[in-house]
């Protein structure tokens, strides 16, 4: 199982599925579009197949702040419900890391939902930690 830069409509249209069940808001007929735009400002989607089959995905953007300096942040990693506990969230982050330092990043960063104490577990056995709080003002 290879880990590839979705590229295509085709190639984004797969990974819908596995992209909604973290983000449950989205909207099948917009999501190429969406993605398409969001690729227009430096986003990449990763995704990892299986028997012809999206079982994990992953959005991201190389940008530089002056908290971490040059990052690799995920935006989205998400593993189909019935593909968890497999290896291919563990076999992302990895494929994430070397992109991160084939790109010369510091760093790799990421928010999780409070509420996501699974996904926590698994980003703490990543040798992750928690480095701040992330604040949101919804503006309407």
């Amino acid at each position: 199982m290879m880990i590839s830069l979705a590229r295509t409509e085709r190639e984004i249209a797969a990974c819908f599925e596995t992209m909604r069940e973290l983000r449950t808001h989205l909207v099948e007929g917009e999501f190429v579009a969406q993605v398409k735009a969001m690729m227009a400002e430096d986003y990449q989607l990763a995704f990892i197949e299986e028997t012809g089959r999206v079982v994990c995905v992953a959005g991201f953007r190389v940008s530089t702040n002056f908290f971490l300096g040059k990052h690799l942040y995920v935006e989205d990693l998400s593993t189909a419900e019935d593909s968890r506990s497999a290896g291919h969230g563990a076999r992302m982050m990895a494929w994430l890391r070397e992109k991160a330092r084939a790109e010369g990043c510091a760093a790799i960063d990421l928010d999780s939902g409070v509420q996501r104490h699974r996904a926590h577990r698994f980003y703490f056995d990543q040798g992750m930690h928690i480095a701040c709080h992330h604040f949101l003002e919804r503006l309407t």
